[in-house]
């Protein structure tokens, strides 16, 4: 039984899925929107939404914890995130990201665009 287990396990071990969210956290970040699969859309979600909301608040502690969660990536992109994605959420309270679908694709899976709000 699967009582109380809310993540999807996306077919992969859990060292796995922490390095393809990781991964997927760092495109969107660099490059504003990312096309993925829907479920995979939807695990991103609250983890780059909690990332932005510690990006909000712009300390050393709070870019430690980020450069953590997001596996240590190169320092322009921690930058970008609180340089340029946290300042225009910072009236915002949630809710920096959009799922968008895209509907079946031809292998049969379901496709949607993640982005940040504007």
């Amino acid at each position: 039984m699967r009582h109380s287990n809310n993540t999807r396990t996306l077919s992969r071990t859990r060292s796995q899925r922490t390095a393809l969210i990781r991964g997927l956290a760092v495109s969107l970040i660099r490059d504003g929107q990312i096309k993925t699969t829907l479920a995979k859309a939807k695990e991103l979600q609250p983890n780059i939404e909690r990332l932005v909301t510690h990006a909000k608040k712009d300390s050393v502690a709070s870019r430690r914890l980020v450069a953590s969660q997001l596996g240590e990536p190169k320092d322009d992109t921690i930058s970008k995130l609180f340089a340029e994605i946290a300042p225009k959420f910072a009236e915002r309270n949630g809710g920096y990201t959009r799922v968008v679908k895209l509907g079946r694709t031809s292998p049969g899976r379901e496709e949607a665009v993640i982005a940040f709000v504007e």
